[in-house]
């Protein structure tokens, strides 16, 4: 008879190591932040608000965690540059990076869709942030060797399409396209660049549901699973093993958390 080994859970797995998770003063980003900063990471809140973002920081250091807040806007090269040296020159380096913020992929029809509501400001939040996120964070990545992880959260929507946002599939699909560049690209140095594509409770979600509780029940119905992800316990849980040792083996690909309502891969 053939025992399965058990793997208990190691605390810990990320001490020492810095992690930026922008946009994560609410929802998966935030999510992602509490569970990393929970494993060791020093962890970067990089918000657009810091009235969103400093709750957040100071949240993890109450329980004992190691977080900083800092204001940035992903939409300026400049900002996000600003980022990441205050963040290697706080604690001493980066290896991981996640770009989670986003704006935009409200519902819309092609022939409605508005250029500057619809399309700018989801490539400029998505495509032109992974752009920016990555170039000012590849150097120290680099440093960090077999330890450097480019983490982008991108959608469901971005591998099978999307009937009432048909704008918003693009864009996370550029993103997916862009990670499997940098994969090949930056693999040599042993730096990993993989995607996550949740569906999660966030507060645009939720809002969604209090506006139409059918969607909720329709979006449950079509899930094997039969609920919608939490933020940090099921999303966070990928991206830490994106972040972690464990998935040094693993880049270029895309992770779908959604509870199994996508299955075409």
């Amino acid at each position: 008879m053939t025992t399965v080994p058990v793997y208990a859970e190691t605390p810990g797995r990320l001490h020492g190591r810095t992690a930026i998770i922008t946009g994560a003063g609410q929802g998966v980003g935030e999510g992602i932040a509490r569970r990393l900063a929970a494993e060791g990471a020093n962890v970067v809140i990089a918000a657009r608000r810091a009235e969103t973002g400093e709750p957040v920081a100071e949240s993890i250091q109450a329980i004992g965690g190691s977080a900083v807040c800092i204001e940035t806007d992903i939409t300026s090269r400049a900002s996000v540059f600003t980022c990441v040296t205050r963040a290697v020159h706080m604690f001493g380096g980066l290896h991981i990076m996640v770009h989670n913020a986003f704006r935009g992929g409200m519902p819309h029809r092609l022939e409605e869709a508005d250029l500057d509501r619809h399309w700018r400001h989801m490539s400029q939040t998505g495509v032109w942030a992974v752009l920016y996120t990555g170039q000012a964070a590849w150097p120290h990545l680099q440093k960090a060797g077999r330890h450097g992880r480019f983490i982008i959260v991108t959608s469901p929507s971005g591998v099978e399409g999307s009937a009432n946002i048909p704008l918003y599939s693009p864009v996370k699909a550029a993103e997916r396209a862009i990670a499997k560049s940098l994969a090949r690209e930056w693999g040599p140095s042993g730096v990993t660049v993989n995607c996550v594509a949740p569906v999660a409770a966030s507060p645009a979600l939720l809002g969604a549901f209090e506006r139409s509780p059918a969607l909720q029940t329709a979006l449950e119905a079509r899930t094997p699973l039969g609920r919608v992800g939490d933020p940090e316990a099921d999303i966070g849980s990928v991206a830490l093993f994106l972040a972690s040792d464990d998935s040094a083996y693993v880049t270029g690909q895309t992770i779908v958390c959604d509870g199994g309502s996508f299955l075409g891969l």
